[in-house]
């Protein structure tokens, strides 16, 4: 929690009372404070409509106006209060609220449902053509090429692939917007006389109570386009379709503002919901410049243009309206008083009763399912008699399993998500100076740009960035991660959003082998099936297709490919349209019909191709390691599925442990496990020597597991210059049986590197796992600063599926009475930890401390019976008090 004062101020809520004034109105009286110390208490008094925030001890609120001797007054005519100012809202959900809350709440949770349409395409591309126009040119014959070149491009072509569209009817109807685009321009724009612009009726309030509010408008040029602004003032996001600069001539006089312009595709209504976004973008573009204090409102199809005027009436209730969202959204989960209830989900906004509302409503099915399955549970249950009907019919195909199958989901996800939003913290992004952020390991700051920007394909950019002074600090980021790219000064973060190329020296990786996934698809594609080859990561899918790469089965790679492995690049969508210029929907079609395997990852279903293709076989890798929602997904594009993985490694990762005990972490791998006749269990392995191999068939495998071939089974690390090691070692001879494990643990050499390399071992045959993020920061950055940095580090869940030919693991741990940490107690954690290694693993930790452990105690026992334990009792006083021990297998 962050609190400050200022522009961006954050105040803590400690206490909240309702009094009556001497009027006999009611206020709502707030405690606050801005204190980290929750010292120098504030009061914010609340009056009018503003008492009817849902505002509670314990909340987080930003506060706009004046304060005076401590005290804000927030009421009809001046301020605001925002709610979870760090919850962002983008303006298209709050104008939606207008009409109906619960739709609006429900677009902003179930966010990928809304179905796509043959409307919302050519409002799409109506759009582009526009903003391609307004920065360049309105000449007829430029239209046609931009509209020609528009319908070309690929993201177009798989949506009218999606909805079975015909190409040369798009471009046609798109043809038809054109002379309105000329038409505006004419009115608008390039004017030498202002009296040849239209009137319009303008009020600004920065006119004051000058009556005359005709005015003539002219565009003078485009600023921005998909203007992308965040909000924290006042807890708003969005993207402005063009930001203009304009000017506005009343008489003699002339005013310039740089203003939001609005597109519309659709009929010619002036809504107030259209308005409403208008309004709402104006207080976006506070957080870039001045007060704009209008937006301009364009409807495509006729070329007619509103100006709409934000006042502080219609910014007040739009900013009430988002608050109440707000604290729809915040308070998803009911928690009672009572210990010993459940915990539930929340219900939604009251459904409203407007059949001509609800039966154009995308998020009608979702409406309903929520009132069946969560809401009409309740006994406060409440549903409009007139939507009953309607709530059935859209039901009426689910089973009460079913139901509860939703429900309890829908709990476990949305317990999950506040998890994750407490974790990944974006609102540091402004709270915090990019100094701090980098201690944390995910930012990057002081950066410049060091090359022009090179155009990728559609849309799609490529910066090169350089530290402006110092080195590359440590960092988390890796190669294919989502980032937001922000500016130094304070109005300018959430520029841009995007994903790392690269990051200076990658680590080394080696693929696992995969056989069986490799020899199943090979059988099925001989066979004349088609495969949906799947997974949750894109490495996971990225190691099967590199196996079948060197067989010459063809595929097609779905997904971006700067995330997608660089030998597969070559096979994916976006790569092959571009070298076979497929600009034509016939071409496209092609494409998507000539591949029987098609890979992509499981959040990757929502691709065009599976809106039209069935296939015969789905395969998921990794399966034990995804939930149960992820999972289903691709399984219901194939008549058959083979799930393949292990659930005696890492099941789905679960943040939040009411979700766990609920049952969150049971994979879909794991729960079809009851049907005995559909499992078929694999105990073959070609990674680990046997002695690495006798270890998990120890802990977790009763001894089921076997070695592939006698090569495997007796293989070794080979070190090439191990002698001249070993005589350079022999110098402390006279120190112990193991000089090098003395001289590591000597008190007076506080740092130490074991360098393999030396003795011929390639540092990125190495992999160094720990259990907790802090010790890896303190380890990468050892090795940032020494000459080895191809020596991978990471956590457990990091490693699954992946080896190495030495695994180091550290266990952290140098405890004996304290309370135990729940990482060490997972035996499936360390089953992960232990078999990764492929001719050598290295385990070094506490023994009396990891014994309280019953995963680890075991594995000590087993270790102690077959005597790989080196206890360094010499240096015992030194290193915490504590018996450390390490053990080399080989």
């Amino acid at each position: 929690m962050v609190l400050n004062g200022g522009i961006d101020n954050r105040y803590l809520v400690l206490a909240v009372n309702i009094l009556q004034n001497e009027e006999g109105t009611h206020e709502k009286h707030l405690i606050i404070t801005a204190s980290q110390s929750l010292e120098n208490k504030e009061l914010c008094i609340l009056r009018n409509d503003w008492c009817s925030v849902p505002v509670e001890p314990g909340d987080i609120i930003h506060l706009e106006g004046d304060c005076l001797s401590d005290t804000w007054i927030i009421d009809e005519d001046f301020g605001y209060l925002i709610l979870y100012p760090d919850m962002l809202i983008s303006g298209t959900s709050i104008a939606s609220s207008i009409r109906c809350m619960r739709r609006a709440v429900l677009s902003e949770t179930f966010r990928s449902s809304d179905p796509a349409t043959r409307q919302m395409l050519i409002g799409t591309v109506l759009h582009e053509v526009f903003q391609k126009a307004i920065s360049n040119s309105f000449a007829p014959e430029k239209l046609q090429e931009f509209a020609f070149q528009t319908v070309q491009e690929i993201r177009h072509l798989k949506e009218m692939y999606r909805l079975n569209l015909n190409q040369e009817e798009i471009k046609q109807e798109v043809e038809e917007y054109l002379p309105s685009f000329s038409k505006w321009a004419r009115d608008f724009m390039h004017k030498y006389n202002s009296a040849d612009l239209p009137q319009m009726q303008l009020s600004l309030p920065s006119d004051g109570n000058n009556n005359n509010s005709t005015c003539n408008i002219e565009v003078i040029n485009s600023l921005d386009i998909e203007e992308s602004i965040w909000s924290p003032r006042f807890g708003l996001k969005g993207k402005i379709d063009v930001t203009v600069g304009v000017k506005i001539h009343r008489g003699y006089k002339t005013k310039y503002k740089i203003m939001p312009l609005e597109l519309k595709t659709g009929k010619e209504l002036n809504s107030i919901e259209h308005r409403s976004q208008l309004v709402l973008y104006t207080l976006l573009s506070q957080e870039r410049r001045a007060d704009p204090e209008a937006g301009l409102l364009l409807y495509l199809k006729t070329g007619h243009m509103y100006p709409v005027p934000a006042n502080h009436l219609d910014k007040r209730e739009l900013l009430r309206l988002r608050n109440q969202m707000a604290f729809s959204l915040f308070h998803r989960i009911s928690k009672s008083a009572i210990e010993k209830e459940k915990t539930k989900l929340a219900p939604l906004p009251q459904i409203i009763e407007d059949q001509q509302t609800c039966k154009y409503c995308s998020q009608i099915g979702n409406c309903a399912l929520y009132s069946r399955a969560v809401e009409q549970q309740m006994d406060d249950s409440s549903v409009p008699i007139g939507m009953l009907p309607k709530i059935e019919e859209e039901t009426q195909h689910l089973k009460l399993t079913h139901l509860e199958y939703f429900s309890l989901w829908c709990l476990m996800l949305t317990l999950e998500s506040q998890s994750k939003d407490n974790k990944k913290n974006h609102q540091h992004i402004w709270l915090m100076p990019a100094s701090e952020l980098e201690e944390s390991g995910n930012c990057i700051g002081n950066l410049i740009r060091t090359e022009c920007v090179k155009t990728v394909c559609d849309g799609q950019y490529l910066h090169n960035f350089r530290r402006k002074n110092g080195d590359m600090p440590v960092t988390n980021l890796m190669a294919g991660d989502r980032i937001i790219l922000s500016g130094e000064e304070r109005t300018l973060f959430a520029l841009s959003r995007g994903y790392v190329k690269d990051i200076n020296v990658t680590s080394g990786k080696l693929l696992k082998e995969v056989i069986l996934d490799l020899h199943l698809v090979r059988i099925l594609y001989a066979c004349g099936f088609s495969v949906l080859l799947t997974s949750y990561t894109h490495s996971a899918v990225d190691n099967i297709l590199l196996k079948l790469v060197k067989f010459k089965i063809g595929f097609l790679r779905l997904g971006q490919a700067q995330k997608v492995h660089p030998d597969i690049q070559k096979f994916t969508e976006e790569e092959i349209c571009r070298s076979k210029s497929i600009k034509s929907l016939p071409l496209l079609e092609e494409l998507y019909n000539s591949h029987r395997i098609v890979a992509t990852t499981c959040m990757g279903i929502n691709h065009p191709i599976f809106s039209r293709k069935t296939f015969d076989f789905c395969i998921v890798d990794e399966a034990s390691q995804i939930s149960q929602p992820v999972c289903l997904g691709p399984l219901f594009f194939s008549r058959r599925f083979v799930l393949v993985g292990d659930h005696q490694q890492l099941p789905p990762l679960v943040l939040n442990r009411e979700a766990r005990a609920l049952g969150m972490s049971e994979s879909l791998f794991k729960r079809l496990e009851r049907n005995e006749n559909a499992v078929v269990q694999l105990t073959v392995q070609y990674r680990m020597n046997s002695q690495i191999m006798s270890l998990s068939n120890k802990l977790t495998y009763e001894g089921k597991l076997e070695c592939g071939s006698d090569k495997v089974a007796n293989a070794v690390i080979s070190l090439p210059n191990f002698k001249d090691v070993k005589l350079d070692l022999e110098f402390y001879a006279d120190y112990s049986e193991n000089p090098w494990m003395i001289r590591v643990f000597e008190p007076n050499n506080p740092v130490c590197f074991l360098n393999t390399d030396k003795a011929g071992c390639k540092p990125s045959d190495i992999g160094i796992i720990a259990p907790y993020r802090q010790q890896l920061k303190i380890i990468n950055d050892l090795l940032f600063h020494s000459s080895v940095r191809m020596v991978e580090v990471n956590t457990v869940d990091k490693y699954q599926g992946r080896d190495k030919s030495i695994i180091l693991v550290s266990f952290v741990r140098s405890n004996k009475d304290g309370p135990l940490g729940e990482l060490l107690k997972d035996w499936r954690r360390l089953n992960v930890a232990i078999t990764r290694a492929k001719h050598k693993l290295i385990l070094l930790g506490c023994v009396p401390s990891l014994n309280r452990y019953p995963p680890l105690g075991k594995l000590l026992h087993h270790l102690n019976s077959e005597k790989l334990i080196s206890f360094l009792f010499c240096i015992w006083s030194y290193l915490c008090h504590c018996e450390y021990f390490i053990y080399v297998l080989i």
